[in-house]
């Protein structure tokens, strides 16, 4: 069931109204428009074994340009594959897709996430995140670049008992 603060309501309200609406900008000389990058046409990347344990596909979904720090990507983790502990120093979004999976933050239990749930990991929350031990698990991830190229700081693999969450 969907709750709507009074907030909510007067910031969709705002927005409905036009109050909240920016310029359009016209594509101007010089000035880049939108970018439609179709299905396909990016090719899939195998996870490396030096911060994946198990088979992980990675589909780039787009890259951080000029304006827009942010990159996406839709990760799919095969039944028992996941990821080293790792950070991230502007924080990560993932959106469960498909799938069950497992999430642990450090010194907390793990967790199982299914298709539809989102999860918010925090600036510097050291986590990982991976498939089931016996269903395949897809997320998009979304990170922002603090400095260009740098969305994440690799560490440890995630031993067997920490997956199995002993």
């Amino acid at each position: 069931m969907l709750r709507f603060t009074p907030l909510a309501i007067t910031l969709a309200l705002a927005a409905t109204a036009g109050v909240l609406s920016l310029p359009a900008l016209a594509a101007e000389p010089g000035r880049v428009g939108q970018t439609i990058i179709r299905n396909g046409e990016q090719a899939a990347i195998k996870g490396s074994d030096t911060i994946f344990t198990g088979t992980v596909r990675i589909d780039p979904l787009y890259s951080a340009n000029n304006d827009m720090r942010s990159s996406g990507g839709s990760v799919t983790f095969e039944p028992g594959a996941r990821s080293n502990w790792h950070i991230h120093p502007v924080g990560q979004v993932l959106i469960v897709t498909s799938g069950v999976g497992r999430t642990q933050e450090w010194g907390k239990p793990m967790q199982e996430i299914k298709a539809g749930d989102i999860i918010i990991c925090p600036v510097g929350i050291k986590h990982w995140h991976g498939a089931s031990p016996t269903t395949s698990m897809t997320h998009i991830s979304i990170c922002e670049e603090k400095e260009p190229g740098k969305v994440v700081e690799w560490m440890e693999p995630v031993t067997d008992a920490q997956y199995n969450g002993q």
